[in-house]
């Protein structure tokens, strides 16, 4: 049995979330490829227009098999519940979403325009027509599966934009302000291993030098 806590959110909401710690250990891992982030960030940097938007809860758009819900029962004061589609939190769930919305939308990403990380849907266009054609063709797509957008994630034709936790712009590519800071908060590294967990964390903030 997992337990239900409550935790805090975006904009000073709250959400409900279940522990799947316990399970996560014992579950063989899914190896379905996710696009890596550097390989996305210099595509995107690439593009004169961006656009992203995010799906509203979109992990629930996945139907679970009926012998796996007993695995993902929670707890409360009054009684126990059985997910009927997939929560976040369960170990393979980033690869399944991936799977499906790389199923939903094979044409666009074949031609090389469209990135899909997880939940995050970004469009590339070099010309502000072909931006709004190319959003009008995933909306529709995205219309067919029932599958929703959050307007307060969506950033609509612009020519900069946070991506990834870094900042995309027309021919350039930076990092998010948060990732800068957290790298002007490291301490010299004072011998030969802090200097490779030095190495590791700029590689995996994206940044050089020349972007602090």
């Amino acid at each position: 049995m997992k337990t239900l806590v409550i935790i805090a959110w975006n904009n000073h909401k709250s959400r409900r979330v279940a522990v799947f710690r316990a399970l996560n250990t014992y579950t063989v891992p899914d190896r379905y490829p996710v696009p890596r982030i550097q390989e996305t960030l210099t595509q995107l940097s690439k593009a004169k227009y961006v656009k992203s938007m995010d799906a509203i809860k979109g992990f629930h758009k996945i139907s679970l098999i009926p012998k796996t819900k007993k695995f993902l029962s929670i707890i409360t004061h009054c009684c126990i519940y059985e997910y009927l589609r997939m929560p976040f939190g369960i170990k393979n769930a980033p690869s399944h979403y991936q799977k499906m919305m790389n199923t939903i939308l094979p044409t666009e990403l074949s031609e090389g325009w469209l990135i899909i990380y997880i939940e995050n849907i970004i469009i590339c266009s070099d010309s502000w027509y072909l931006q709004l054609e190319r959003i009008a063709r995933v909306l529709d797509k995205l219309k067919g599966v029932n599958m929703n957008i959050s307007l307060n994630k969506c950033s609509f034709g612009f020519e900069e934009l946070k991506a990834l936790g870094n900042i995309v712009s027309g021919l350039s590519l930076g990092v998010g302000t948060n990732k800068a800071e957290a790298m002007l908060l490291q301490r010299i590294p004072q011998n030969k291993k802090e200097m490779m967990s030095f190495l590791v964390f700029a590689q995996l903030s994206q940044a050089t030098p020349e972007r602090l």
